[in-house]
């Protein structure tokens, strides 16, 4: 669990779009998974891993969801989210952000854990074509969000 932290943390990352809540995300995760380490097969630990952690954050963002409808009025809106020392919060994460949450899991384990679509599908429990078609409406989302043109635009203008 050591030697994994920093990518777990890394994946939590990009699903929950902020440094702390992915901290937490990977905490509770490895929490819920310690009573069954035993029974985990080496070869697949890190799979196992990874669903859980998914899982956990569907289950997060279904409190979260369920919080905000049962409150008779609306909170505050939060500051934003202050960065942990040495991260950016670059573009791209604010675009994953954006994105729902299936499409965000999708993009993480695909292009972030380069993970074949088959281990996506068998990773959040669907099929291979709903792996696809959530990638493609994501990624065609991705293409279409201003801040990441405009950043591809500052980068192409600096390397000229």
């Amino acid at each position: 669990m050591v030697a994994r932290w920093g990518a777990l943390v890394q994946t939590a990352y990009l699903l929950t779009g902020d440094f702390h809540e992915a901290e937490d995300l990977v905490q509770t995760t490895l929490a819920k998974v310690y009573p069954q380490w035993r029974r985990i097969r080496a070869e697949t630990a890190a799979s196992y891993l990874r669903r859980a952690l998914v899982n956990n954050n569907r289950s997060r963002v279904r409190r979260r969801r369920v919080g905000h409808l049962l409150m008779p009025f609306l909170p505050d809106t939060p500051a934003p989210a202050a960065a942990a020392p040495g991260e950016d919060r670059d573009p791209l994460v604010a675009a994953l952000a954006g994105l729902p949450e299936r499409q965000r899991a999708v993009v993480v384990l695909r292009y972030w854990e380069d993970l074949s679509v088959e281990e996506v599908a068998f990773e959040l429990g669907c099929s291979v074509g709903t792996v696809k078609s959530q990638a493609s409406r994501a990624l065609g989302k991705l293409r279409a969000d201003p801040t990441l043109t405009d950043h591809a635009a500052d980068l192409l203008g600096a390397t000229r």
